[in-house]
C-alpha cells in the first residue's frame, strides 16, 4: 500500500465512513490539533526524567490515538463502525495519577511559569497544545456531537500535564519558577 495516494491534492480529504471534506474543516482542525499533541507526548518520552513514565505515558499516547479515531470519523457513519472505546475508566486513571503526585508535590501557592528542565518545558507545550485540542472539540461540539467522554478526557488531561510539569520540576530538582505579576 502506497502512502500517497493523491485524492487531497485539490484540499479535501475523507473521514472514515467515506465522506469528503475540505482539510480545513473543523473535524480535521480537531483530530489534526490531537496528533500533533500525541506527537509532543513522544517527545516529552524521549526526555529525562519523562522517560521513566514511558509506559504510562504510551497509554495517553494511545487513547489520543483513540480520540483521533473518533473525530475522524463522519458522525452519520460511526454506529456503523466498530472504534475502540474511550470510558470513565480512562479519565479515573489520570485523576489517580495527579492525586500520586499531588501527595508528594509542595503546595502550589503561585502561577509558575514554564520552563527550568526540558521534560518541564515539553510537558508545558503539550499541555497548551490539548487546551487548544479541547476548545477545538467543544467548537465541533456546538456544531456535531462529540462525545462528552472526549470532552472530559482533554479537560483532565490538560490538568494531568500541568501537575506532571510540576512532577518534572520536583524529580528532576530543578526549582519551579514562580510567577510574580508586575507592580
Amino acid at each position: 500500500m502506497k502512502i500517497y495516494t493523491r485524492k487531497g491534492d485539490e484540499g479535501m480529504t475523507s473521514l472514515l465512513g467515506g465522506v469528503r471534506v475540505p482539510k480545513h474543516h473543523l473535524r480535521i482542525e480537531c483530530y489534526g490539533t490531537i496528533d500533533e499533541l500525541n506527537s509532543y507526548i513522544g517527545v516529552l518520552r524521549d526526555h529525562e526524567p519523562a522517560n521513566q513514565d514511558g509506559e504510562f505515558l504510551q497509554w495517553v499516547q494511545d487513547t489520543l490515538f483513540t480520540i483521533g479515531s473518533h473525530l475522524a470519523t463522519d458522525p452519520t457513519a460511526s454506529s456503523k463502525l466498530k472504534l475502540p472505546e474511550i470510558k470513565q475508566a480512562d479519565v479515573d486513571k489520570l485523576e489517580q495519577s495527579m492525586d500520586q503526585f499531588d501527595e508528594e508535590l509542595p503546595a502550589l501557592k503561585n502561577f509558575v511559569l514554564p520552563g527550568g528542565h526540558p521534560a518541564n518545558s515539553f510537558t508545558h507545550v503539550a499541555r497548551c497544545v490539548c487546551r487548544r485540542a479541547e476548545r477545538l472539540a467543544v467548537q465541533l461540539n456546538e456544531e456535531e456531537t462529540v462525545e462528552p467522554i472526549i470532552l472530559r478526557f482533554l479537560n483532565r488531561l490538560s490538568d494531568w500535564l500541568f501537575t506532571y510539569s510540576r512532577w518534572m520540576s520536583y524529580r528532576s530538582g530543578s526549582p519551579e519558577v514562580p510567577w510574580t505579576p508586575r507592580g
